[in-house]
């Protein structure tokens, strides 16, 4: 009956090991559902980035308003009827 006792009791004690410190622990899937959050807000800024794309590329398929304001602000192009006029902050102003 001692022998058997015994048995039980170290069947016991590897199943506690196994759920505190195997790879099925506690601790180990904790960590693996903050990996899957992780990845879940990762792919969440994917997404808005992707659908920022999608409506960028339909305004360029569809329009030339995107184009020109992309020419305007990024190459910095003027209308051939129009004058530029650069303004530049005094450097000991205050305000």
């Amino acid at each position: 009956m001692k022998v058997l006792a015994l048995v039980l009791a170290l069947f016991l004690i590897a199943i506690q090991a196994q759920l505190w410190v195997g790879r099925g622990s506690i601790p180990y899937v904790a960590h693996l559902r903050e990996e899957v959050a992780a990845a879940h807000a990762e792919n969440d800024k994917a997404r808005a980035r992707n659908a920022q794309l999608q409506a960028e590329l339909r305004d360029l398929r569809e329009g030339l308003e995107m184009v020109e304001e992309k020419a305007r602000f990024e190459l910095g192009m003027i209308k051939t009827d129009e004058v530029f006029v650069p303004v530049v902050a005094a450097s000991g102003a205050r305000r």
